[in-house]
């Protein structure tokens, strides 16, 4: 099986470095102006793609009934905005083996 550990903040800003030629510091303010285009974008439009990768969702939620797991009393959840990722088909099935 391949290693188990996650590729750190520091790991991908080198490894674009090194693939585009550049310094890490020009990769990671790559990656900064990136998560701003995409909060200005969910902020804007209520969605953010990145092709063949993910697409950001703004989704507001209805307030709703739930239990509390600890004692299984009834609580109210109130409404809230969220924002969802889903993962484009394509990365999904080369990624997840089909079944």
């Amino acid at each position: 099986m391949a290693d188990a550990r996650r590729m750190g903040k520091s790991e991908l800003f080198a490894h674009f470095a090194d693939r585009f030629e550049m310094k890490r510091t020009q990769a990671r303010d790559f990656f900064d102006e990136l998560a701003v285009l995409a909060e200005k974008e969910l902020k804007r439009a209520g969605e953010f793609v990145l092709p063949g990768m993910v697409k950001l969702v703004v989704q507001k939620r209805k307030a709703r009934m739930g239990r509390n797991p600890a004692t299984g009393e009834a609580i109210k959840i109130p409404a809230k905005t969220v924002v969802k990722a889903k993962i484009v088909k394509q990365l999904k099935d080369t990624v997840l083996p089909r079944k």
